[in-house]
């Protein structure tokens, strides 16, 4: 097959290309640099040069697939910032897709869109969006995609959906780990609420072994949730996580409802300022990592015949090894 992704010059859209273009796929993936450029080459992959929002029908010319991973994925921006991005981004993608013929979209969610800063306990794909949320990310993932999934047009043989991974770790990782080690080496590292939150995971190769199965399989207009099929806390996690490099956690810990309302005045000051770097915390952040996150996935093993390939032992192990 042909495929196109965006966001491979990050992390799982750059393990999804690796994986596809192992397996015999041809990937063309959008970069908006000379340095992406050479990532996704390295990768195996053809990159396109273009940007998110402005992508060219004849970019996706002669592919059956697009996998859509690029967003903006921070905990900090303006409203305008994660609605271009994830909402304009991905509905301008979509129209593209469908110009350029392409057969099935994958566009990669989260659980996220889901949250509104509650417990999330058990939930699966018929847990409904909330009415609102204080959160940009969820707000805008969660509208991006419902117009994926509405796009889904069985008599223009166009097959859309959507992927919710949670908390996803594993070789390549830019973003969990790194910030991590960093605030453990600077001395800013501290457990919200004891790290005592359960949580479902998501091992990287885990996902590429869901898109590869998306790839022919999956209902059009629906979303699956795919993880490592095991809870575990995020003290546990995280501990086991940052010693795969050697590095050990201070047992140090702060209540959740003090970090959060910390976070909302400092978010308030950032915002009346207008500064764009991000605050030292976010009430996003805080209450991700203070609240359980537990994810049935029946519906993935039922329908696409999902099982993890990587265990969070295996997956761990790995990371030491390396």
């Amino acid at each position: 097959m042909k495929v196109f992704i965006t966001g491979a010059s990050g992390f799982i859209g750059g393990a999804i290309a690796a994986d596809l273009t192992a397996q015999g796929h041809d990937v063309v993936a959008l970069s908006r640099s000379e340095m992406s450029d050479a990532a996704i080459a390295a990768l195996g992959a053809k990159p396109v040069r273009g940007n998110l929002g402005s992508v060219a029908p004849d970019m996706l010319g002669g592919c059956d697939v697009a996998v859509h991973c690029a967003a903006y994925v921070g905990d900090w921006g303006t409203l305008a910032d994660f609605w271009t991005a994830n909402v304009d981004g991905t509905e301008q993608l979509l129209d593209v897709a469908k110009q350029a013929g392409v057969k099935r979209f994958i566009h990669m969610g989260t659980e996220a869109v889901l949250f509104r800063g509650q417990h999330m306990r058990n939930i699966d794909e018929t847990t409904p969006y909330p009415g609102s949320t204080p959160f940009y990310y969820s707000l805008t993932k969660g509208e991006a995609e419902k117009r994926v999934l509405a796009a889904n047009d069985p008599a223009a043989d166009f097959t859309a959906i959507s992927l919710r991974p949670r908390l996803v770790w594993g070789p390549g990782d830019q973003t969990v780990l790194p910030a991590a080690i960093d605030m453990i080496e600077k001395g800013a590292f501290a457990w919200i609420g004891g790290g005592k939150a359960r949580t479902s995971t998501t091992h990287v190769h885990n996902i590429c072994h869901a898109v590869t199965l998306l790839l022919k399989t999956g209902r059009g207009g629906e979303a699956y949730f795919v993880t490592d099929d095991e809870v575990v806390t995020i003290k546990d996690f995280m501990t086991r996580l940052v010693a795969t490099k050697g590095v050990e956690i201070p047992d140090r810990s702060l209540p959740a409802a003090v970090l959060g309302a910390a976070a909302f005045v400092l978010e308030k000051i950032w915002r009346l300022f207008g500064m764009k770097s991000a605050p030292p915390v976010t009430r996003f952040a805080i209450a991700i990592m203070s609240r359980d996150c537990t994810i049935n996935i029946d519906k993935a093993k039922r329908e696409l015949g999902y099982r993890p390939v990587v265990t969070v032992d295996d997956g761990l192990a790995a990371l030491s090894a390396d």
